[in-house]
Formats: C-alpha cells, sequence, structure tokens
C-alpha cells in the first residue's frame, strides 16, 4: 500500500476575512503560498506602493515562518502589479527584501487589475522546507 501524502494547510490571521483559499499549503517540503496582497493587521489597503509592498513582504514572512522557513528558503515567485510604472520601484525594494543574492526565481506580470481595484501587488511563491 501506498502511503497518503499529508497536506498541511496555513489559514488567515484570526480576524482576517479572506476569501476561501489558506495562506499556505505545505505538501512534502514545499510551501506553496497564495497570492498575497499588501493589506495591513487592520485589513486596510494603504494607498502607496512601497506601503502595500513592505505589507507583502510581512505577510510573507509570517506565513513562511508558521511553516519553519525563511525568505531564504524561497525557490520561485510570481510577482502581479497592477502598474507597469512601478517596476522600477519594485525591483530595487524586492532587492531589499528577497536578497542578498541568490534571488529565487521570479516571474513578474502586469495584469489588468486584481481583486480589488485598490490593490497595486500581489505576490505569491514556492519555498523549500527542511524537514
Amino acid at each position: 500500500m501506498t502511503e497518503k501524502t499529508t497536506i498541511k494547510h496555513f489559514p488567515p490571521p484570526p480576524g482576517v476575512q479572506a476569501p476561501p483559499l489558506s495562506f499556505g499549503a505545505r505538501v512534502g517540503d514545499l510551501l506553496f503560498i497564495s497570492g498575497i496582497p499588501g493589506f495591513d493587521a487592520n485589513r486596510e489597503l494603504p494607498d502607496g506602493f512601497e506601503a502595500q509592498f513592505a505589507n507583502v513582504v510581512t505577510n510573507f514572512k509570517r506565513v513562511l515562518s508558521e511553516a519553519g522557513a525563511t525568505m531564504r528558503d524561497l525557490v520561485k515567485v510570481n510577482v502581479l502589479l497592477t502598474r507597469a510604472s512601478d517596476v522600477a520601484t519594485m525591483n530595487a525594494l524586492y532587492a531589499g527584501a528577497f536578497g542578498p543574492a541568490p534571488y529565487p526565481a521570479r516571474t513578474t506580470c502586469v495584469v489588468v487589475a486584481l481583486p480589488n481595484p485598490r490593490m497595486l501587488i500581489e505576490i505569491e511563491g514556492v519555498a523549500h522546507v527542511k524537514g
């Protein structure tokens, strides 16, 4: 008989109303992190790109930490932006938040819209989690 693979789900933090999803799901040594927008702890979405990016990083680190990983364990990230004009700023902020090199593999896409019209960025990722 083969053993069934266990999936561990990481729900949204208490009090956060999120769509029907897990913030992260781990199977084996891989952690899949859902697309995380720039909401703060009060579920507010700041107007500025830099503030939204900082909130994404804070929430990303929380999910990674709950799974026993760090930013250095990221293997692949996908960045969704709603404005092409934010690419240079995102690259500068990303280098500090996801570095130093070597960085995870990355795809950056400029999309027409995200679920909330005020969302400027969303990042999802895959991390390798030891043990």
